[in-house]
């Protein structure tokens, strides 16, 4: 795919999306942190609806460390791997608190420290909150680049680099949310909704697949 047609593709993106975000809720660095973390292989709709009864008793890393291991499952009960992932948001606050005063790094390193956070996590936190050129690939934004042919990579971090590379520099910022919600809602796994797609005729998928 050509300079060109990408440009043209974020440029539509953009259009019907002007300020794009994360459809988990909320209110902190902290709070977006563990949402992510729990958002492995679940949904954001079922992450929230555990997120909004848990912030509201523990909205910092010390408040959910004192929540203890078994209460905070009991919060995270409905979520998939809510076991695996409870142990992994205690040590995390527990590291929070006692190496980073309670505060959410800024940066790659220090976010990939933690447990239960890998890359795509560290970079959903340092662009969505903090603001940096990241580019988190899950499965919706590997599915989109290969289909479209905006990226090419055999794995999560090939298509990464190579998003990063060629999405130009004005749509990097929210080109990661631009990617997920299309794959989302339009460009779908099992039934791309190609009809209804706004940059239908600038990609270069395989109708005849369809």
């Amino acid at each position: 795919m050509n300079k060109q047609k990408r440009t043209e593709i974020f440029k539509r993106l953009k259009q019907i999306n002007p300020n794009p975000t994360t459809e988990l809720e909320y209110a902190s660095a902290f709070e977006l942190l563990i949402a992510v973390i729990l958002s492995a292989q679940a949904t954001d709709v079922g992450v929230n609806k555990a997120t909004f009864r848990l912030f509201k008793v523990a909205d910092t890393p010390q408040k959910m460390f004192d929540l203890g291991l078994e209460t905070l499952k009991d919060y995270i009960k409905t979520i998939g791997l809510f076991n695996s992932k409870a142990k992994n948001v205690i040590k995390t606050c527990q590291i929070l608190v006692e190496k980073h005063n309670s505060v959410v790094p800024d940066n790659r390193k220090d976010l990939e420290a933690l447990p239960g956070v890998g890359r795509k996590t560290a970079n959903v936190v340092l662009n969505t909150f903090f603001g940096q050129p990241t580019m988190a690939v899950d499965t919706h934004i590997f599915r989109v680049s290969k289909r479209t042919k905006l990226a090419h990579g055999k794995d999560v971090l090939q298509i990464e680099k190579s998003l990063v590379r060629l999405i130009p520099k004005e749509y990097l910022m929210d080109a990661h949310h631009w990617l997920i919600l299309h794959g989302r809602y339009i460009c779908k796994a099992r039934k791309p909704n190609c009809k209804e797609c706004i940059i239908e005729d600038l990609c270069e998928y395989n109708k005849k697949i369809l």
